[in-house]
This record gives structure tokens, C-alpha cells and sequence, in this order.
């Protein structure tokens, strides 16, 4: 399953979606897809997904896999590589107060 992102604000953005399910939980949401953040709650959501990042930059968010042996032991995307188009489409929704919204794509 694939989620994808979306504000007026900033090209969409589309994710794994156990990876997109991890940020959206990290921005404080319930995590449920489809969803959405309303202009006001998104510089809330900006910060607590910085506050994660900020809190373990290199831990490793990695989509599951059926056959873990696909993906070599140590290889990995970090979580601050994961999450940045997030937060910079978080930032720019924040500065121009448009919702943010995610899909089942």
C-alpha cells in the first residue's frame, strides 16, 4: 500500500505505507488513513514530528518486508532521511495555513 500526501502548499508526496503510518503517528495523529490536519493543528504536528526526528535522527524506518533477506543487514533509510519531505511540506503548509491531507493511493 502506498499513501500519498497532499496540501495546496507543496507537491504531493507519496510513501510505503507502514513508513507513511509511522510519521503520521509521529506527528500525533491516530494514524488512520485517510486523514487529515486542519491549518491550525499543523504547526502542532510540524513540531512533534521534529521532536521525533530530533529525538533518535538515525534510527532506521524501513518499510516491512515479506522476505526480510531482500534488504542487507545495517542498510537502511534513516528516520530524519524518511521524514524530511514531510517536514518540509508540514513547514509549508504551516506557513501558508493550508490543511494536510493523506490517501490510500
Amino acid at each position: 500500500m502506498l499513501i500519498t500526501f497532499k496540501t495546496p502548499a507543496y507537491a504531493d508526496i507519496t510513501m510505503f505505507g507502514d513508513v507513511a503510518k509511522a510519521l503520521i503517528k509521529m506527528m500525533g495523529h491516530s494514524g488512520t488513513v485517510p486523514g487529515a490536519i486542519l491549518a491550525d493543528d499543523v504547526p502542532m504536528a510540524l513540531e512533534n514530528l521534529r521532536a521525533a526526528v530530533k529525538h533518535n535522527p538515525d534510527a532506521p524506518l524501513n518499510p516491512h518486508r515479506d522476505n526480510d533477506e531482500e534488504t542487507p543487514r545495517g542498510e537502511g533509510v534513516s528516520l530524519s532521511h524518511r521524514a524530511m519531505p514531510l517536514l518540509e511540506m508540514l513547514a509549508a503548509a504551516a506557513r501558508d495555513g493550508k490543511n494536510v491531507m493523506w490517501d490510500q493511493s
